[in-house]
């Protein structure tokens, strides 16, 4: 009862997608330290979908995986606008040069439409790029259907029982767990800020994943935001917002702190720090802070996801260093995930997503 063919630590976005993939074809144990699952980066994401976000490297994931994330129908259109700082002219025609080729649609955008997308954006921002092809996404939804999908293919979900360590012998891992021991022939590393943590717990080589503090705060305006807004992103990375429910306005310094892999919080000078940017850009008044959060997204050293078996253990498998792109690009990446670890079952892989970009062998 207690062994199993693949032990996933961590249930969020990262954990539940590859679990969902995984299950009809292999049995699996999901292993996840809090009280539920995604409770951390996954219940804290700014929830959008944008072909961009990540850079180019992690573009290709993102661009596969709208389809499933819009035949779920867990996206809703949004538009992203990424203003140019007065202060770095260049800005946006370098942002543009950097997808040329993607097939990402992009558009430079003058005053004129800046001021129709964006009412009250202060005289001194004149240009910015126009990505249509923006979506909210529904991440309570596109999770509890990971969750719902992998239990129903018979993944057991263990909540409260994080790992204190795992030890290799005779082609099966011995996994010492807050709720007690299990066997598993193979362990995939889902756990985002702590995936290093996890690494040194199982005895194999970490790969220098990052947390970083990422703070948001839900404002209420003077006169409501209008639903209409795009997301709005400075290409400095200095600042984003996005409408919410009734009016109000989700609000980020783009902040990225190191952080210790923690329950994050968020601190009043990146709070105020948000508000202030968005006073430079704006003429909008802030009445009042209604709700202030803070997530942990985590980085390998090139800020590329790290997928794939560890070069020094076959039994080890790497699926973190998801950043703030892990949701908007889970369909593709569970899926190239399942197919190194189950092969042609887990069905293909899209041609335009070369998995060895992501493999962590390439820190070797």
């Amino acid at each position: 009862m207690n062994r199993f063919d693949v032990a996933i630590v961590g249930a969020g976005i990262a954990g539940a997608s590859i679990a969902a993939s995984l299950a009809a074809h292999r049995s699996i144990l999901l292993i996840e330290a809090e009280e539920r699952p995604g409770y951390h980066s996954t219940g804290r994401s700014a929830a959008f979908w944008t072909e961009s976000y990540g850079g180019p490297g992690v573009q290709p994931l993102t661009s596969a995986s709208f389809a499933a994330l819009s035949d779920g129908g867990f996206l809703s259109p949004r538009g992203a606008l990424h203003l140019e700082p007065p202060e770095s002219p260049g800005a946006a025609a370098t942002f543009l040069a950097e997808f040329a080729g993607s097939g990402v649609r992009m558009d430079a955008v003058d005053r004129s439409l800046l001021e129709r997308l964006v009412p009250g954006l202060r005289a001194q921002w004149l240009r910015g790029i126009w990505e249509p092809n923006c979506h909210d996404i529904d991440v309570a939804a596109l999770h509890g259907s990971y969750l719902r999908s992998a239990q129903s293919g018979g993944a057991q979900l263990i909540c409260r029982a994080g790992l204190h360590r795992a030890r290799y012998s005779d082609g099966y891992w011995s996994i010492d767990t807050q709720k007690g021991n299990y066997e598993a022939a193979l362990i995939v590393n889902a756990a985002g800020a702590w995936a290093d943590d996890i690494a040194a717990r199982c005895g194999t080589m970490v790969r220098d994943i990052r947390p970083y503090r990422r703070t948001i705060a839900q404002l209420r305006m003077a006169q409501p935001v209008p639903a209409s807004l795009p997301l709005t992103l400075g290409l400095d990375g200095s600042f984003y917002f996005k409408p919410e429910a009734g009016g109000r306005l989700w609000l980020s310094p783009h902040d990225e702190t190191p952080a210790a892999p923690a329950d994050a919080v968020p601190e009043e000078i990146d709070v105020a720090a948000a508000i202030d940017r968005l006073h430079a850009v704006t003429r909008w008044r802030v009445e009042a802070v209604e709700h202030r959060w803070a997530g942990l997204r985590s980085f390998a050293p090139d800020r590329l996801p790290v997928i794939g078996y560890a070069p020094d253990h076959d039994a080890f498998f790497w699926f973190a260093g998801q950043g703030g792109f892990g949701i908007q690009t889970a369909p593709v990446a569970a899926a190239l995930a399942a197919h190194a670890i189950i092969g042609a079952a887990a069905g293909p892989v899209p041609a335009a997503v070369d998995g060895a970009l992501y493999s962590p062998a390439r820190f070797a």
